[in-house]
This record gives structure tokens, sequence and C-alpha cells, in this order.
């Protein structure tokens, strides 16, 4: 197994803060474009056990295993689709977020003016361009219901922490490429590229309860603080703090809110489960049953099209009347397990992430029936650490009925021969 390593240390810490030149991170090509975010993998990781030794050194409970565990395993589940597809891209995108897609295909054909990828100018304009379409992205992800059946996944975790940032949806990237276009009129595809990984990592660290203020930076920088305040369920922190990198786009539109009384965290209404599907797509599943039983067809547009909060006779984005009181300290949703079968789980959840970050780095060895059954293992073995998280024995019996080709990753193709078929993860669509 290769050193999961691959940038010097002080540079990937230097990358989680964008503290970065223009000279370092700028390319004129989209092939050399470093993999910022699959580099970071293991520097993610660092900060996570990091936060943790400081949880057990103040006794605190800002996480549990069941749902740091969980969030991670929704980075995983996220990344699933690339690795079935990654065939079917040309070669430099087999490693790029498939959203970049459309960025070249809009710069290559509709290009107004092309501006030099070497220029320390382009490198600015495209930082503010790029955080500026992640604000506009960001916010209607939360005022159009469509979108905020992908996004709403990132916010279901009722803990604020480092895991927390990991907690990714699936379905977002087709819908969040789109706020970005408007650059590739005229800023090139491989300084895009950059920013945008760079302000995706920046947002990493700021998911952490233990660091209060940065001082005069707070009027600058989405800070913890700001986003402590996103991530709320008490009614003032609703719709609040859309930004990624700068926080000066909350303060010019209107939707900046200072962190005040002791922010509870999570969805308004708790879905209440472990079970990475339902975390995926049961929001979802609730809107389309929704649209199907909304009475005539604007309203059943304004399902889609509106705030989650939408309805009937209610504004756009809803009613900040609807929104539970809440106040912290506020119940989480926990299930104790016995004891061996937390370690159980704590095991097999290590090995099959090591699994899966090295099928994934040597993806490119393996045949596409050999990916296919990868992907369908590691949705196995999320959707069976759910179900044994939440406790739901029943459905958890069934795992004897399921086998899977478990072999450990080698520079030669699985055997598939060995596979036996395999029917798909069981989906739960009630919350407990």
């Amino acid at each position: 197994m290769s050193s999961p390593i691959k940038v010097p240390f002080f540079t990937g810490v230097r990358r989680l803060f964008y503290i970065v030149s223009a000279n370092e991170t700028s390319f004129k090509d989209v092939e050399d474009v470093p993999t910022y975010i699959n580099d970071a993998v293991p520097f993610f990781f660092m900060c996570i056990f990091l936060e943790m030794a400081v949880m057990w050194y103040k006794k605190d409970k800002v996480n549990r295993f069941n749902d740091g565990a969980t969030s991670i395993g929704a980075g995983q589940y996220s990344r699933l689709p690339m690795q079935v597809f990654q065939n079917y891209l040309t070669a430099w995108l087999l490693t790029k977020s498939i959203g970049i897609t459309g960025y070249i295909w809009v710069h290559d054909n509709y290009c107004l003016y092309e501006l030099p990828w070497n220029s320390a100018w382009t490198w600015w304009l495209c930082l503010f361009g790029v955080d500026l379409g992640y604000y506009w992205f960001h916010r209607m992800a939360h005022e159009v219901n469509f979108m905020w059946a992908a996004h709403q996944v990132h916010h279901s975790s009722e803990y604020y922490n480092l895991t927390t940032a990991l907690r990714q949806s699936v379905l977002q990237i087709y819908t969040s490429w789109v706020f970005y276009l408007p650059l590739a009129l005229f800023i090139p595809p491989s300084v895009f590229m950059a920013h945008n990984e760079l302000n995706i990592l920046y947002q990493f660290w700021i998911h952490t309860q233990y660091i209060k203020s940065l001082g005069p930076l707070e009027y600058i920088l989405n800070t913890p603080s700001h986003h402590r305040v996103h991530h709320g369920r008490n009614p003032y922190c609703i719709d609040k703090n859309y930004a990624g990198f700068l926080i000066i786009w909350d303060r010019i539109f209107g939707t900046f809110q200072a962190e005040e009384e002791e922010v509870v965290y999570g969805l308004t209404h708790p879905i209440n489960t472990f079970e990475p599907n339902v975390i995926q797509f049961g929001y979802l599943k609730y809107m389309i049953e929704r649209f199907r039983e909304m009475e005539g067809w604007k309203n059943k547009l304004c399902v889609l099209f509106c705030g989650p909060g939408w309805g009937p006779g209610k504004p756009r984005t809803g009613d900040i009347k609807d929104i539970p009181e809440v106040k912290a300290p506020c119940p989480q949703y926990h299930v104790r397990l016995p004891g061996w079968l937390s370690l159980y789980t704590m095991v097999h959840f290590t090995l099959e992430l090591l699994y899966f970050q090295e099928v994934a780095a040597r993806r490119a060895g393996f045949s596409q029936l050999s990916v296919l059954l990868f992907v369908l293992h590691i949705g196995f073995c999320l959707t069976c650490f759910g179900r044994i998280f939440d406790n739901d024995m029943c459905n958890l019996c069934e795992e004897n009925e399921w086998k899977l080709l478990v072999d450990r990753p080698t520079d030669k193709h699985m055997d598939s021969s060995k596979a036996i078929p395999v029917r798909p993860p069981f989906f739960k669509g009630e919350h407990n």
C-alpha cells in the first residue's frame, strides 16, 4: 500500500486554509491541476483525530462514533457514482469533479475573451468569482426545494464537528456546477478548477466548535462562528451565512447573522436515523410524494421550486414562525449499543474505510465489472453500518443472506467468477 500523503505536510496544511500563492496554483492545462481534495484526505483525518483528542481531554460530547462514521460514510457515498462512470470520461477527468465538464464545454464554445492563465489578476478575479458563485449556489440550495433535497444531507447531523464537513450528498454535484458557468466566458478552466477545489477545502476546518472567534478576520472571512450559525436550527439561524470563503457576500446581500445564543444543530425536523439511503434520498422521496398529493400544477411546481418550508398561502421560502423553538442543550438522536457491537462496528468501519481509499486510488487497474461490485459492496457495508447504529436488528438479519466479493485489492483484476449476484440494499423509507 502506497503512502496516503502525496504532498509535503505544511503544503497540505496551507491548502486547507487557502494560504496559497498564485504562482503555485496556476496551471496552463487542466491535466496539470492537482487533485487538491483527494490529496487532502490524510489531512482531514489528522484534523479529525486532533479534534477528537481535544474532545476527550475536555470531556465534551461534540461527536459520537455512530454520527461521525455516518458523516464519513456519506462522503464515501457521494463519490460512488464517479467510480462507476470513470471509464466513460476522458483521461484527465478520471480524478476531477464531473461538474467541470459543463464549464469546459461553455468555455470552449462561448468564451468571449480568455484571460491569461498565468496572470495574478486572473487568479484573484477567479477567487472572488468562484466564491460568489458558491454563495448563490448555496443560497439556492436552501431556497429551492429540489436543490434542498440534495443539500439537506449535509445538515442532517445533530452534531457539529470536522466529520460533519464530510457529510455530502451524492446528488448535489448535478446542480452546483451551473452557478459557475458565467466564469467560463472568460476564465480558463485550469484556473477555475484550482480555485473550485481550494474553496471547498477551506470549508472543511470551519466545521468545529473549538474555535470561538478569529477577531477582526470575522468581518471578512467565513469562520467557524459564522458557519455554526448556518448549521443551526434555532429560528435566528435559519437561511443565514451561506458564504464559502468570504463572509462579505452575506453582508452585502443581507443574509449575515452573528452567533448569539448557543446553537442547536441539525434539521428543523430531525430524521432520527443513521441509515445512509434514508439520509441521501429520504427527503427526495418525501418531496415527490408531496408533489403528487398537491392539487393544481401551480402548487405542484411550487413544491419543487419554492423553499422547503413553503405551503399554500405562505411566502416563497416559508414562514419563520413555523420553525420550532429550540434551546440548548437539546436531546440528540443516539442509540446505545452493546459494547461488543460498538467494537465490531469500529473495527469493520475502519477496515471498510481503508479498503475504499485503496481501491479508489488504484481504480484504473480494475475492470468495469469489478468496479461495479466494489461500489455495491461499499453501499452494502454503509447500509449495514447504518442499520447497526439504528439497532435495526430485524433488517440486519438479512446480512447473512447477502454475499459479496471482498478480496483485498491487488494490481490484477478481481476474479468476478467468485462473486455471487447481489440484491441491492433495502431502502427504508420511514424515519425512526
